[in-house]
């Protein structure tokens, strides 16, 4: 590794009780499972550890995403899943009690606002809502325009990305595709998922732990890593995904950890 990699002790990280564990780019990009995720589960399990694998995207429902990871061998019950729709559905539901929203966003959104009693709405919506979406088009930004527009509606998205891994490189994200709804209105989203601590702050306390037995993987540094330190979580970065070694020295905050992957740590812990 580099000799601008953060060098803790590896006991401390053993011996945290809670793992919160980002997905894309941390244990898979797109279908391709990335070394040492199997690994890494069954540590988590034999050591007894709580664990949750949150997600920015907001595409798919905890059931669905158990489903793609048994597709690529590995079993993670359906509450080890927290997803930016989940915690935005939280977020509503605790805001205003019964509020309605217009959507642009898949399944994970709908199912998940709908079982905090938040209804759809397109004529008078209290929230305009965006999250990941493969069928976005001008008629859903201009009717979310004008909800904005004439109605009052406020701006809310899952998350703040730009961009996500695939195992065909990076596809536009909710931060691309809300960009026009902003600049058409001359609004400014409010962004549930990571880099906002909240989200963190609601993995930890779903986990039932303290944010000082609590560590969070990921491979961004402006959203995981920064989503950590703003939580007092402890922080491990992975190489895998969208953050370089030579991107860490440009920002002000630091990882406690730096590892290539999953496989890295997964050597260190059981050295």
């Amino acid at each position: 590794m580099s000799q601008n990699e953060p060098i803790t002790n590896m006991i401390e990280l053993k011996d945290k009780n809670a793992f919160v564990c980002d997905m894309d780019g941390v244990i898979y990009h797109g279908n391709r499972l990335l070394p040492g995720t199997p690994e890494f589960v069954q540590w988590l399990n034999a050591n007894n550890k709580r664990y949750l694998f949150l997600t920015n995207s907001s595409e798919r429902t905890p059931r669905e995403l158990r489903e793609k990871l048994a597709r690529l061998g590995i079993d993670v019950p359906e509450e080890h899943f927290y997803t930016s729709a989940l915690a935005t559905a939280d977020f509503l539901s605790r805001q205003r009690p019964g509020c309605s929203v217009f959507v642009i966003g898949e399944a994970g959104l709908h199912n998940a606002l709908y079982e905090r009693g938040i209804s759809m709405n397109d004529i008078n919506p209290d929230y305009v809502v965006v999250g990941e979406t493969r069928t976005y088009g001008f008629d859903r930004i201009e009717k979310a325009v004008h909800l904005i527009n004439q109605k009052g509606a406020r701006l809310i998205g899952t998350n703040p990305d730009l961009t996500g891994p695939t195992e065909h490189g990076m596809v536009p994200a909710t931060g691309a595709l809300i960009a026009p709804i902003e600049l058409a209105t001359g609004t400014k989203a409010y962004f549930v998922g990571k880099p906002n601590p909240l989200m963190m702050r609601r993995a930890v306390k779903r986990l039932d732990a303290l944010s000082r037995e609590t560590v969070i993987i990921g491979d961004r540094m402006d959203t995981d890593i920064i989503a950590g330190v703003e939580a007092e979580v402890d922080t491990v970065l992975v190489l895998s995904g969208v953050t370089k070694i030579e991107d860490v020295a440009s920002f002000a905050y630091r990882p406690q950890y730096v590892m290539t992957g999953l496989d890295e740590l997964m050597k260190k812990m059981c050295e």
